[in-house]
């Protein structure tokens, strides 16, 4: 795919080609699996369907439990039945989703009403004993090989979170300039509708410059919460920010990024740094694909991050703009270097289904249309989020909190009565109030000694960071002039590997003539953006658009503490390309306070 991203990319694009065969995929209404759920075999001349509709078989793994029936269990059955619901809880980090009617192997067989509303209340007594609430999420009716009506409902159970542990999903929000962003994540996190005229976004806005011109330039978060019940929690009825943490089983924090090219680099930063779970590209329906739509798509394609499409200002155009629009979109996606089959949403259901779908497989991409003013699908957009399953389970974030720790440091302050105060993501570990951790590296190499003094989580206090969680921490008393984006905090125990000199598999996805020895580009890595110099290309004596080669870069300034396989993105003007690190040429130092080697020392690469 990465030979093709280039395709998506401003200065690179070609014409959209005709995606192959009809429109989107629309929601199809199944259970679980979409399409399978609700795929009928031809009826026979009796009336009765010939072949059974089937769901993926059960997986061991995951948070999808299937039961058939789940009446008057008996009591060594029900305490069964409720360990299994924790582990199914555990490996959706709070969530799992239970369809009822459906045997192991995925046959619908469903239930009559009163089996349904048995199960259900000992469904419900289980959720109570693990401390859970469920919500009906659908109920569709099956009529395979049975004169009776039988229902199938899927159910999700979601526990209340206990020592701050509600689920937290990321979700960087892209797209052109005017296209309504800012808008939108005003409406969702303040409760009212906008007035047309931009005035939901004001609360979203940090410098005056913003507010003054309507465009954002910096990057922002803003919080959309989910009680254990499904039911939205924000801004509205005067709530704080602490009330909607201590209110909410699962949060959604929103980062609003620039949609002018000229904070183009803001943007990719907060994709690189910021590690979202998803990405929202916003649309406007009334100018379509314009601007840096194409490049904020080939950004979230080229870092592998899944996306949703949400086309907004539905209510400024007809319906024949609307569906242009859409049209547009599913050419787009449909293309080689996308290859993703557009799912567009228009009620509920199809939110369930796109919600489900969209994490299983990274092909779909659901296409929600609505608006801000009027309030249009706006519900169908919080049914996706409220649904919407982490990527990874509770197994891959044990081993995460397993490792060393590391914190990337996105963000500096200096906050009155608190002193210094980093803002990032923690990528592995734990990190506890009080900890004594090293940062770094300096301009000269070195790692500096400090003490985390208090941390925050979505502005409430918070004791325990946990891997993959974004924070801030309070450093005291400890010299800001010391501290740069892109330095990183980790355990004294931990051997960072600092370089200045690095390798790297590249693809250059679009240069306007020959990417030679001595060009300069500005490089991503991470949380780390720093200018660096080609000194080598194994192989070749240059590069053009599409082309791979291994690539020699030097930073040009102070060396970067990286790892080997982290993605990589450079640009320079419309010159733009992906990879990966492959080798590092570590320093040796010493460090003033720790009297020890940092870096990869004697190691050869």
């Amino acid at each position: 795919m990465d030979s093709r991203v280039s395709e998506l990319f401003g200065g690179c694009c070609r014409a959209a080609a005709p995606g192959g065969g009809g429109g989107a995929l629309r929601g199809r209404g199944g259970l679980g699996g979409g399409c399978k759920a609700k795929k009928k075999g031809g009826r026979g001349r009796g009336g009765k369907a010939n072949n059974p509709p089937y769901l993926p078989p059960e997986a061991e793994d995951g948070n999808i439990e299937y039961k058939l029936k789940l009446v008057n269990p008996s009591q060594y059955r029900f305490e069964h039945l409720v360990t299994q619901m924790k582990w199914r809880l555990q490996e959706g980090r709070g969530e799992a989703v239970y369809q009822i009617g459906v045997e192991d192997n995925g046959l619908l067989v469903g239930l009559s009403e009163e089996e349904m509303r048995a199960s259900l209340k000992t469904l419900r007594r289980m959720a109570e004993k693990v401390g859970a609430d469920i919500t009906v999420l659908r109920e569709r009716e099956v009529d395979y090989d049975s004169d009776i009506p039988r229902k199938i409902t899927e159910v999700l159970v979601r526990k209340v979170p206990d020592n701050q542990q509600f689920l937290d999903l990321r979700v960087a929000v892209l797209g052109n300039v005017d296209s309504g962003k800012s808008t939108l994540l005003g409406v969702l996190t303040q409760g009212e509708l906008d007035n047309g005229r931009g005035r939901a976004r004001l609360n979203l806005f940090r410098h005056l410059h913003e507010i003054q011109s309507g465009r954002t330039s910096s990057i922002s978060f803003e919080i959309l919460g989910f009680n254990s019940k499904g039911e939205v929690v924000n801004y509205s009825d005067s709530r704080t920010a602490e009330e909607i943490c201590e209110s909410s089983s699962k949060m959604i924090t929103f980062i609003d990024l620039a949609g002018h090219h000229k904070y183009l680099k803001t943007t990719i930063f907060g994709l690189t740094s910021y590690c979202p779970d998803f990405a929202m590209l916003v649309v406007s329906a009334n100018t379509g694909i314009a601007g840096t739509t194409r490049e904020h798509l080939g950004l979230a394609m080229a870092l592998k991050v899944p996306f949703f499409i949400v086309i907004s200002k539905v209510d400024l155009c007809s319906k024949s703009t609307v569906e242009r629009t859409v049209k547009q979109l599913e050419r787009i996606l449909k293309q080689p270097g996308c290859n993703k089959l557009p799912l567009l949403v228009n009620s509920d259901d199809d939110a369930v289904t796109a919600a489900q779908q969209f994490a299983q497989s990274p092909n779909i991409t659901p296409i929600f249309t609505l608006s801000s003013v009027s309030g249009e699908n706006l519900d169908l957009l919080k049914v996706f989020l409220n649904i919407l399953p982490p990527l990874t389970n509770s197994k891959e974030q044990e081993e995460l909190m397993q490792q060393l720790t590391e914190f990337q440091v996105d963000e500096i302050y200096t906050v009155p009565e608190v002193g210094t105060v980093v803002g990032g993501t923690l990528s592995s570990g734990i990190c506890r109030e009080g900890e004594n951790l090293v940062v770094g590296p300096t301009d000269d190499g070195k790692f500096l000694q400090l003490k985390v003094c208090s941390i925050q989580r979505n502005r409430s206090a918070c004791r325990v960071l946990r891997a993959g969680q974004a924070a801030t921490l309070a450093l005291g008393s400890f010299d800001r002039s010391l501290l740069r984006k892109g330095m990183v905090m980790v355990s004294p125990e931990m051997n960072p590997t600092i370089c200045s000199v690095f390798e790297a598999e590249i693809v250059l996805l679009f240069h306007a003539t020959t990417f030679r020895k001595g060009f300069q580009v500005t490089v991503h890595v991470g949380n780390v953006r720093q200018t660096a110099i080609v000194e080598k290309i194994h192989g070749k004596d240059k590069l053009r658009t599409g082309e791979k080669a291994v690539v020699r870069f030097r930073f040009i300034k102070h060396p970067e503490y990286l790892k080997i396989g982290a993605k990589l993105l450079f640009r320079e003007g419309v010159t733009k390309g992906i990879g990966h690190v492959t080798d590092l040429q570590g320093i040796t130092t010493k460090e003033n306070s720790l009297e020890e080697t940092l870096g990869t020392g004697g190691l050869s690469f």
